[in-house]
């Protein structure tokens, strides 16, 4: 008899993908919306819309997961502060239940893509695995024992908050910090890089495109670079340099089986990964840089909505 169909959403910074879980893993009738600039209402009402969307395809769904961008109390539902949409102090769960009329659970979405790639992805059956997101910023979340660790007041996991350069650039959003991994290393960096090649090398791809008015995104150069680019692929190595600075600490402390890495900027594989790989060889402490696997999350870019919706499924449950 198959689970009765569950729906997943995972909000980021400045996206939003949801989908339908039917059975274990497949996501159904994806949902695609981009945003920014919004307030708590507008973002709150995307969602809504998006699962609405969803539901249109996919009679009798039981319940629905949320993974957002924020610290959560998992006992309340309470979206208590968030660094990248307008989530201070909201009662999300409350909320959400009320305007769609079922079951809502909710929680970190960088735990949840955890949970999925932990349970069924690139991590099954890790002891302690690691998981970062490379997006608009970088989320992270630590596995231990199957279980989410969340840290005495539940915030446990910004793994993207480490300080990597202590006199660099100021943090994204509302982080107070300078010089953060996901400053330096987020899908939002590889922009910024793109854009000073463009600016210093004008008879590049990259430069071209800048004179004609084309965005020079991070999701623009990684295009690049898998498609041969030469300097679009020296942007990916410094910027897998700077993850694997970050990916040394986060080994000396944690010891993990598996460090994943998923979100958006994932895409650029490889040209992302062989670097970061490399500096932590180099740079991390024995035994742990010989047992860490870097890897690529299993479900992509969708281990959001899996989680969030397996999260859902199991009752709230991580």
């Amino acid at each position: 008899m198959s689970p009765e169909p569950v729906i997943g959403v995972d909000a980021g910074g400045t996206k939003l993908l949801a989908g339908a879980l039917t059975d274990c893993t497949e996501v159904h009738q994806r949902v695609y919306r981009r945003w920014g600039g919004g307030d708590t209402d507008e973002v709150l009402a995307t969602m809504v819309e998006a699962v609405d969307e969803v539901r249109a395809g996919v009679p009798d769904v039981s319940a629905v997961g949320f993974g957002i961008p924020s610290l959560v109390d998992a006992e309340t539902g309470v979206s208590v502060s968030s660094v990248h949409l307008p989530l201070a102090n909201v009662p999300f769960r409350e909320l959400m239940a009320h305007r769609l009329g079922l079951p809502v659970f909710v929680d970190n979405d960088v735990n949840l893509a955890a949970l999925a790639e932990q349970r069924l992805g690139a991590a099954e059956g890790a002891r302690v695995m690691v998981m970062l997101t490379l997006g608009t910023g970088i989320g992270g979340a630590i596995v231990i024992g199957g279980k989410v660790f969340r840290g005495a007041d539940g915030a446990a996991g910004e793994l993207g908050h480490m300080t990597v350069d202590l006199n660099g650039p100021p943090c994204q959003g509302n982080c107070p910090n300078r010089g953060c991994l996901e400053v330096m290393a987020s899908g939002s960096a590889i922009g910024r890089e793109g854009q000073r090649v463009a600016g210093e090398i004008p008879h590049s791809a990259l430069g071209r495109a800048l004179v004609q008015g084309v965005p020079i995104t991070g999701e623009f150069v990684t295009d690049l670079a898998l498609h041969g680019d030469l300097e679009a692929q020296e942007v990916m190595a410094l910027i897998g340099n700077r993850l694997g600075a970050g990916l040394v600490g986060i080994v000396n402390a944690l010891n993990p089986d598996v460090v994943v890495i998923g979100g958006g900027a994932s895409r650029a594989g490889e040209l992302l990964l062989d670097p970061a790989r490399r500096v932590v060889a180099e740079r991390a402490l024995r035994p742990s840089r010989e047992t860490a696997r870097i890897v690529p999350a299993a479900f992509g870019e969708e281990a959001g909505v899996v989680g969030a919706a397996l999260f859902a499924r199991e009752g709230g449950r991580a």
